[in-house]
């Protein structure tokens, strides 16, 4: 692509940086993030107890238009503790796409269960309807209230989509998909706060949402994740795992189940709670990257990957579709080696050795982007306050 050292610069115009490394995606932070974690060092509470934690997921639980949200350590722990509360059992198998981040196939594994691999769809690169509903109909029976592998007979419990980059998912269409299954639905939404189908926050669709809070999110606490859901008595049971599945007791240690140290540390929701201060800005400015790439994408000829229709993306990741895989290699080599970090999407799960073997349609659209699509500097312009 003769035009590479064009994008070059106009990434380093773009963000007013004429040397050194732009970062993928790096955080905004400044002395509002100080004040509050100064606040919770004062109280003395810095660990998985306090009263920020519990703020943090007021505003996570408003924020997304969920009744209940349970902050965790990271986006992996709410994953795992979401299909655990859902039901997931060692044996189920769980659909999700091949096309994500690897902690979504982990946390399936972490239950002992197994992912079977669906196709992506272009326009959203989140998990096709349409190829969830041909591997259902190929594959599945309904019998005695359960969804079942025809073959095996092992239960199909769950159902993993994942807004890939921030870009929502039809996860509406899905939802329908398993309501006729009666599997649960669980959106894997660590990239996505801030976005919305049809008006309505994702993350919200299913049963259970998880985010993720990590430091190249939109807002971050370092490290840290939540569980989304309007079940009470789900909210409730998460909660517990979470905090290794210990009895409330004024002095006795009485743990009643196998749990997880999987809380959110004090300090940690400190620091959020600051970042959820910028959320509006930090989107809004998001929103104008997307812009200028989608406007220099439109006169060099560009293939910009935009947000599908009836959706608002967060944009966390702006994403190019190159050519072909030599056209994707040619370009990740020289913005690399010109600083400007640029990334392809995850190797797809069906190509690791650890899922090689793991149940799966036909993915071809997964393995086109994955040849294909290439991550571009997606941090927020706007600046700290210090």
């Amino acid at each position: 692509m003769s035009d590479v050292g064009a994008f070059i610069r106009f990434v380093r115009e773009l963000y007013g940086q004429r040397e050194g490394a732009i970062a993928l995606h790096a955080p905004t932070m400044g002395q509002r993030e100080k004040a509050w974690v100064n606040q919770a060092i004062d109280s003395t509470f810095v660990s998985s107890v306090g009263a920020f934690v519990t703020e943090f997921e007021q505003r996570i639980a408003a924020f997304v238009g969920a009744r209940h949200a349970v902050a965790t350590v990271n986006g992996t722990a709410a994953l795992h503790v979401a299909l655990r509360v859902a039901g997931v059992q060692p044996g189920d198998l769980v659909l999700t796409q091949a096309l994500t981040f690897v902690a979504t196939c982990n946390a399936i594994t972490y239950c002992g269960a197994e992912p079977v691999f669906v196709d992506v769809e272009a326009p959203t690169l989140g998990m096709d309807p349409e190829a969830l509903a041909a591997w259902l109909a190929d594959h599945a029976v309904l019998a005695a209230g359960q969804c079942v592998e025809r073959q095996s007979g092992r239960v199909i419990r769950a159902c993993v989509p994942m807004h890939t980059l921030g870009h929502p998912a039809r996860v509406d269409a899905i939802a329908q998909l398993c309501g006729r299954w009666g599997l649960a639905l669980i959106e894997d939404a660590a990239e996505a706060l801030g976005s919305y189908r049809a008006g309505r926050h994702v993350g919200t669709f299913g049963r259970l949402g998880a985010f993720s809070f990590n430091g190249n999110k939109v807002i971050t606490t370092g490290g840290g994740g939540a569980v989304v859901t309007d079940d009470e008595a789900l909210a409730r049971w998460a909660r517990h795992l979470t905090t290794t599945a210990k009895r409330v007791h004024p002095w006795l240690f009485d743990h009643d189940e196998v749990g997880y140290n999987y809380r959110m540390p004090n300090l940690n929701a400190a620091f959020g709670i600051a970042q959820w201060e910028r959320l509006p800005a930090l989107l809004s400015s998001k929103r104008q990257v997307a812009d200028a790439y989608r406007q220099w994408a439109d006169r060099h000829g560009w293939c910009f990957v935009q947000e599908p229709s009836d959706t608002r993306s967060n944009y966390w990741l702006n994403a190019f579709c190159l050519p072909d895989l030599q056209a994707r290699d040619a370009f990740l080599q020289a913005t690399n080696a010109a600083g400007v970090m640029t990334r392809p999407l995850w190797t797809p799960m069906h190509r690791l050795p650890i899922y090689q073997r793991c149940r799966r349609g036909d993915l071809p659209v997964t393995e086109k982007l994955s040849d294909t699509v290439v991550n571009v500097p997606s941090s927020a312009l706007t600046q700290g306050d210090e």
